[in-house]
């Protein structure tokens, strides 16, 4: 019993070590990280944090990026939940063809789209703007978001539909009253994936904005400099960065141990 619950320790303090560096990191300056090897930060500071919080270059890269990643959630979501009925409640010429076209979009890398991507926003004017972030995340997040949907759709049998319209349920009112619930689990799973997806994706989000838009990610690669990275600097902003996905998590864990359970996640 007691060998079975070291591995899983040994695998929780594994996985934390990085993390726990990072923040270490954040405390300490430049010159400390470089100078050799602490398990601690021996001249603690939070000027790091200070810079972040008080220079509008990096806390505007936070709220650049919240905005376009929450954009671009609610985008996917809204348009993948009548995309997943569909394909979950009827059969149409070319409907098994036309889910695999989605996935095939998902599984081609980003690199692939950036310049279509620059080209086509600068010629419209949407260049530098946090909805031209969020609709290039789309082509990736709706066919994820499709598939997850879909499945936990699948799961809810028809009679579910065809008692409500008997009832005298409109369609709106039984797919927001009845159905949605029904799958709110599939709703959260879908809605955590396109959140991290949109989070974490930095080519698009750097080649897509300059100023306006400019998402941490990209401000990140500002501590680059003739004298070296500012190594402190940057640990604190990526220590920054791993809340939202955090605060993400802890909301939607429970949907997320529900969809690996039904064997879609």
């Amino acid at each position: 019993m007691k060998k079975r619950s070291l591995i899983p320790i040994l695998y929780i303090l594994f996985l934390m070590l990085p993390i726990y560096w990072l923040i270490a990191m954040s405390f300490k300056t430049t010159n400390e990280i470089l100078s050799g090897f602490s398990l601690f930060p021996q001249t603690f500071t939070t000027e790091n944090y200070k810079t972040i919080f008080t220079d509008p270059t990096w806390y505007w890269g936070y709220i650049n990026s919240i905005f376009y990643v929450s954009l671009n959630t609610v985008i996917s979501i809204t348009v993948a939940l009548p995309a997943a009925y569909a394909f979950s409640r009827f059969r149409f010429l070319g409907d098994k063809q036309l889910f695999f076209w989605l996935l095939t979009n998902r599984m081609a890398p980003a690199a692939v789209f950036a310049l279509p991507f620059f080209q086509l926003y600068s010629a419209v004017g949407l260049f530098d703007t946090h909805i031209a972030v969020a609709l290039a995340h789309c082509l990736f997040n709706i066919p994820l978001a499709v598939w997850i949907l879909e499945g936990f759709m699948s799961g809810i049998p028809k009679e579910l539909d065809e008692t409500a319209y008997v009832d005298g349920y409109s369609f709106p009112r039984f797919f927001t009253k009845i159905f949605l619930p029904n799958i709110s689990a599939g709703v959260g799973v879908a809605a955590f994936f396109c959140f991290m997806f949109s989070w974490v994706e930095l080519l698009l989000a750097k080649t897509l904005t300059a100023v306006a838009a400019k998402p941490i990610a990209a401000t990140m690669t500002k501590t680059a400099s003739s004298a070296g990275y500012e190594l402190g600097l940057l640990a604190a902003a990526g220590t920054l960065t791993i809340i939202p996905g955090a605060i993400v998590i802890y909301f939607v864990r429970n949907y997320i141990a529900r969809g690996f359970a039904l064997g879609r996640v």
